[in-house]
């Protein structure tokens, strides 16, 4: 490659760099989102409706029963090392066939990992759907951040990864109203959902099957709306394509003008890394042969791994564990559904002041919002009102950190290996949730026959929390800054 043409594609990157709003059509932003939408559709539709896939097809005789936060645990273990699959394997990929043709493909899969989950008939097919999904999610989540980190402006990375995460909280919102509405029986509300389907009929055995159908659904029109994106800018300029990345420089250039009038100044021309010929262990040896990017790697590793223990014994399992706890079903699924308030307020949050604040700072937020959520409903008791307040200041907490920290991973490797490295950290991390949601499984099963009692819901809440006290103790001590600052000066 010429000097002239590194000059030129460092002059392509500078000038989208310079662009301090939103360059492409907010029409991708809400293309990518619907696709987050589905994935975290998949990520909370177990929340609520496995209790009644256990009792239908797995043969658990009560919804109380402590086999079934038992039984969950494998199936969240079996979804995550699909996911882990995903992230490492596909997800890579994109870095070597693009960001665009990636997100379709990770979308397909996700689809009928699904609608598999639809028909499965019992506890081996379920496990290998969920499997297949995870495959899809866990490669998806990885590309759509990475996508949103090349293309946001330099000031807005955590704002706009938050804009998309907001779909997120939208779909878990969906998974766990439709799994009360479609797969618990009726009851007074705030102890249930009134008008609740699954106490009798088709949806009293089948209210599970149909919520992976909307879920194979919501998958088709996440694809077909995905054919319109464009590619990643900063991906073409990698692979030596620089008049194709001009060409949509330009228009983000254009459309910014319209809204500005005027754009600040070009900033230092910083020459990028364009890659004659890419793969996957060239990426792998991006990552592992510079001091900094391993160091990186290591902190955000195990700052996944230790946080995801506890989103996903939350995401995943609070029903179950409420359940297990002497909650009535309804009123668990109700504390859970009412808890997705506080998920919504967190992509509300980082839109308005993500970018503030360094990254890692977050995670210190983050952390004791979910113990004072945790301990809140544990020392409700009866009172549902304190414990819809703990629920929606859980979920406020244990998801704070996550849009802001997916902005982290992504900008902390260089675009050649961005892909690769997020998908290693976010992926490998996932591990972490599927041992979170076992371990709590058997520390409750091993403190039940005790007796419920407020101090063991206090424990059991203060051991979910304890995971996200070390993933930020980890973040706060050892983690790097990158928040305001150039991709290319960042990784390089």
């Amino acid at each position: 490659m010429t000097e002239k043409t590194e000059l030129k594609a460092g002059e392509i990157i500078a000038r989208m760099d310079r662009i301090p709003i939103w360059g492409l059509s907010y029409i991708f932003i809400g293309i990518l989102g619907i696709g987050f939408l589905f994935t975290f559709y998949d990520i909370f539709d177990i929340n609520v409706s496995f209790i009644q896939t256990a009792l239908t097809i797995f043969h658990v005789s009560s919804p109380s029963s402590p086999q079934i936060p038992i039984l969950l645990g494998p199936v969240v273990l079996l979804n995550l090392i699909g996911y882990i699959i995903g992230s490492l394997i596909l997800s890579p990929v994109s870095d070597l066939i693009g960001r665009r043709r990636m997100l379709m493909i990770t979308m397909l899969i996700t689809g009928l990992g699904s609608l598999y989950n639809a028909f499965a008939n019992d506890y081996i097919n379920f496990l290998i759907a969920r499997t297949i999904t995870g495959i899809g999610v866990g490669a998806d989540l990885a590309i759509v951040n990475t996508y949103i980190g090349e293309v946001a402006p330099t000031n807005g990375r955590a704002k706009y990864t938050s804009l998309v995460f907001l779909f997120s909280t939208l779909g878990a919102a969906l998974g766990i109203w439709l799994g009360l509405l479609l797969t618990t029986p009726p009851a007074p509300f705030p102890l249930g959902l009134p008008v609740a389907l699954g106490g009798s009929g088709f949806f009293a055995v089948n209210g599970w099957r149909v919520m992976y159908g909307i879920g194979a659904l919501l998958a088709l029109i996440g694809l077909l709306l995905r054919f319109s994106l464009p590619e990643s800018p900063r991906w073409l300029i990698s692979k030596g394509r620089i008049s194709e990345a001009e060409q949509i420089v330009k228009l983000m250039e254009s459309r910014a003008m319209k809204k500005l009038k005027e754009l600040p100044p070009l900033p230092k021309v910083i020459p990028p890394y364009i890659i004659e010929k890419h793969s996957y262990i060239n990426a792998i040896k991006v990552i592992f042969s510079n001091y900094s990017y391993i160091k990186r790697f290591i902190i955000l590793l195990l700052v996944w791994f230790f946080g995801y223990m506890t989103i996903y014994s939350l995401a995943a399992g609070l029903t179950s564990i409420l359940a297990s706890l002497g909650y009535p079903p309804p009123e668990a699924g109700m504390i859970a559904a009412i808890g997705v308030i506080g998920f919504i307020l967190v992509p509300i949050t980082t839109f308005l002041t993500g970018d503030r604040l360094e990254r890692k700072i977050w995670t210190i937020i983050s952390v004791i919002f979910t113990i004072l959520g945790g301990l809140g409903i544990a020392l409700a008791g009866t009172n549902i009102g304190l414990s819809f307040i703990g629920s929606i200041v859980l979920f406020y907490g244990f998801n704070l950190w996550v849009p802001i920290s997916y902005a982290w991973t992504a900008e902390s490797f260089p675009t050649r290996a961005r892909a690769t490295g997020f998908a290693l950290c976010d992926g490998v991390g996932h591990i972490g949730g599927g041992i979170g949601t076992i371990a709590v499984a058997s520390f409750i099963s091993s403190l039940l026959s005790a007796g419920v009692t407020k101090g063991l819901a206090a424990e059991v809440f203060l051991l979910i929390a304890l995971f996200q006290v070390i993933s930020t103790i980890i973040a706060i001590s050892i983690g790097h800054k990158t928040a305001n600052r150039r991709l290319d000066e960042i990784s390089p």
